[in-house]
């Protein structure tokens, strides 16, 4: 579904102050630092070393029992799927976070603040074979202080940044209904709105005035997009993705409120 507003993106913005959402593009994170990125990955080898450890007990009792040829297929077959398979899977399914990663409250994103897609997953997983694994992490341990925000050969290949995730609940930042949208957005059909997409375009509208004009544009028509094709009826023509954006999220919150309230005023009282 095309945006019907997806012309050139002007206007002000709508806040500036920072906000962290669970599985929402993230804008605001900095990169995280080399040693915690060290610790987080020392713990994912641990798990991998153990799995590894374990898969060397099945081959072994294959051996005494099994072909020859089985026993390698079983042996190579499940060292791909640990070593690779394994954090793909792993940072694929949790939205950029493994094991380790998640102790430390680190986050792999894309370098625009897109979550990691699973492409970007896999190609760090088969880079990090050969520089952590086959080389001891001596690629990965040069690549990484060479580089300004700690990104190693994997991140430079994939396109993503390892991030520092901020912990506690910020202020919820409110973001105002457009005047000239009201109208429309009373009538707008929201049920089939996903929690991600909104929180998605959330972090967009917040974070305008700090994004690359480029980035506002491409990420503006893409997230419109995503909206749009989630809700019923369309916008009014000529209506710019953050205004679009900003309408829904603002009548979002607004319906969320009066179902509170009225859940609280229906609430026994003892």
């Amino acid at each position: 579904m095309s945006y019907p507003g997806g012309g050139e993106v002007r206007g002000d913005a709508y806040g500036t102050t920072p906000l962290v959402t669970g599985d929402a593009v993230v804008l605001d994170l900095r990169p995280a630092g080399f040693a915690t990125r060290a610790v987080a990955l020392a713990l994912d080898a641990i798990v991998q070393i153990v799995l590894a450890i374990l898969l060397g007990l099945l081959v072994g009792w294959m051996a005494t029992t099994m072909d020859p040829a089985a026993t390698a297929a079983v042996g190579l077959g499940g060292t791909i799927l640990i070593f690779v398979g394994y954090p793909t899977a792993f940072e694929t399914i949790s939205r950029g976070r493994s094991l380790g990663k998640m102790a430390l409250g680190l986050r792999v994103v894309g370098t625009d603040g897109s979550p990691e897609r699973f492409r970007q997953a896999l190609a760090r997983s088969l880079t990090g074979f050969v520089e952590i694994w086959m080389t001891t992490g001596v690629i990965a341990l040069i690549t990484s202080m060479l580089s300004g925000d700690g990104r190693r050969v994997g991140d430079f290949l994939a396109g993503t940044v390892v991030v520092e995730e901020r912990t506690g609940r910020p202020r919820e930042e409110v973001i105002p209904m457009p005047p000239h949208l009201a109208a429309w957005a009373s009538g707008v059909e929201l049920s089939r709105l996903s929690p991600e997409t909104a929180a998605a375009a959330r972090q967009y509208v917040l974070r305008y005035a700090e994004l690359a004009e480029h980035t506002r544009h491409e990420m503006g028509i893409r997230l419109a997009d995503a909206v749009a094709a989630q809700i019923s009826p369309p916008p009014p023509p000529g209506v710019t993705p953050p205004y679009f954006l900003a309408a829904v999220l603002a009548e979002r919150r607004r319906r969320h409120e009066i179902a509170l309230h009225e859940r609280q005023a229906h609430r026994p009282t003892r």
